[in-house]
């Protein structure tokens, strides 16, 4: 169906498709709506009810954009995209190690590795989830080399292969909102104690790389990335200490860029360590 509906139809209809969602899976939606209550702590029920359904048309949108961007040709990418901060990434390819970009579930995401792979011509690695059933996976696998994307997929593996990637002076992108391993370490995430992935931090101080915190936004028609500068990893530090300190200037970068359009953070599982499981937090 995305293939298939015209352009310019999309995005109205696959918004509209994930409100609709919203309002058949109330489940989901108060999943939602608690992570919202933090990042909007001022904000009323009728507000959190208003981002939340916000959040999930932009879900919609997400995957219909997805799922129609291998169709897209080159020109049409770029057209639809704007880098801000561009310069932060050329700079880090330029000492011949690849920058680790750190992304929050927000937005479209995907343009950015299309528009890295396909426009920019620059090498991609990413990070993805293993999912059930292994022919799912192998669809969506081949859905993002599609793009130009050198999948990893998430397993015992999976650090080595970034390593080769960094070395190799690829863009490496990595969803890093939640701790899905349930190896991160304890930091401080919109005023409230969350396991954020260590890995980021662990694969900057081995490689001396930089990190990127990253987001892309919808903004109408278009979809803006904005690139902020660098974190770099303390060497002088004892390894713990460097991992947790870096983590928790990733968890505030994150903030900051989710903090710019929470109606297009779409996390839904409980992240927090006081949040009950699948329960919305009471805001008056």
């Amino acid at each position: 169906m995305a293939n298939a509906i015209p352009f310019r139809l999309l995005v109205p209809l696959s918004t509209g498709v994930g409100q609709l969602l919203a309002k058949l899976r109330p489940v989901l939606a108060d999943g939602l709506r608690a992570n919202l209550a933090r990042v909007r702590p001022q904000a009323n029920q009728a507000e959190l009810q208003a981002l939340a359904q916000d959040s999930f048309g932009s879900y919609g949108r997400y995957w219909a954009e997805s799922f129609r961007l291998p169709t897209l040709t080159p020109e049409k990418i770029d057209d639809g995209f704007e880098v801000i901060g561009y310069e932060h990434l050329v700079r880090a390819r330029e000492s011949g190690l690849g920058p680790i970009m750190v992304i929050p579930h927000l937005g479209g995401w995907e343009w950015a590795a299309a528009w890295l792979g396909r426009v920019a011509e620059t090498p991609v690695s990413a990070v993805v989830e293993q999912l059930e059933p292994e022919d799912v996976f192998d669809w969506f696998k081949r859905l993002r080399e599609a793009l130009n994307v050198n999948i990893i997929p998430l397993g015992p593996d999976t650090f080595g292969h970034l390593l080769r990637a960094v070395k190799d002076n690829h863009v490496v992108c990595l969803l890093a909102d939640r701790d899905i391993g349930g190896t991160g370490t304890n930091v401080e995430f919109f005023g409230h104690q969350a396991s954020l992935p260590v890995g980021p931090a662990l694969l900057a101080r081995r490689t001396g790389s930089v990190i990127l915190p990253t987001a892309v936004y919808f903004r109408g028609n278009k979809r803006v990335c904005q690139i902020d500068p660098p974190i770099t990893v303390d060497s002088d530090l004892p390894l713990r200490q460097a991992l947790r300190q870096t983590t928790q200037e990733v968890s505030n970068a994150l903030e900051r860029l989710i903090g710019q359009a929470p109606g297009q953070w779409h996390v839904l599982q409980p992240i927090w360590q006081d949040q009950p499981p699948g329960t919305a937090e009471s805001n008056q």
